[in-house]
């Protein structure tokens, strides 16, 4: 069987992460350039192949101070780290729509294993006789594990960040 390519179509597709502010509220953020991809076998995802890159530059949360402090050396380094990137291991079926995706995350030049839960939402054509794939992912990392070490200490004890990042992504993609 041949190798299919899929594109991803990132006008419907979300890079998104939330993280703990002052201990009790979510900031949320996403990452507006980004490019991905799949390698499968045919319409069969079991084996399938995912590739990411995200710019740092892109990264957005709704208010600009913070954005070019996460591009800054405390957080992201994009000057001298301009991207992150994930590169599947495997891609595990666990249920009939029920995936775990394993693969190296690259951020800030450390690269670590992880683990994402991924909900397969099906293939449809569009109007335009594309086929499409959907994919829902959700994961979490620690951002120390790649050298995202700022933070500010509260008064009342704890911190300003925490340290676990919630992953939420919704990818779109074309079948090449």
């Amino acid at each position: 069987m041949s190798t299919t390519k899929w594109a991803v179509d990132a006008t419907h597709s979300e890079i998104g992460f939330k993280v703990k502010h002052m201990m009790f509220t979510n900031v949320s953020g996403k990452f507006t350039q980004f490019d991905a991809s799949i390698e499968t076998e045919g319409d069969d995802f079991s084996n399938a192949k995912f590739s990411f890159s995200g710019k740092i530059n892109s990264v957005e949360t709704g208010n600009a101070d913070r954005d070019n402090h996460l591009k800054s050396g405390d957080f992201f380094d994009a000057e001298n780290h301009p991207e992150i990137t994930f590169t599947s291991t495997s891609f595990e079926q666990k249920s009939s729509e029920d995936y775990v995706l394993n693969g190296e995350l690259s951020i800030r030049g450390v690269s670590k294993p992880v683990s994402l839960n991924v909900e397969f939402g099906g293939l449809a054509k569009d109007p335009w006789g594309n086929t499409k794939a959907g994919f829902s992912a959700t994961g979490k990392i620690n951002r120390k594990d790649f050298g995202l070490n700022w933070n500010a200490a509260l008064e009342t004890g704890g911190v300003l960040v925490s340290d676990e990042v919630k992953l939420a992504i919704e990818l779109q993609f074309a079948k090449q």
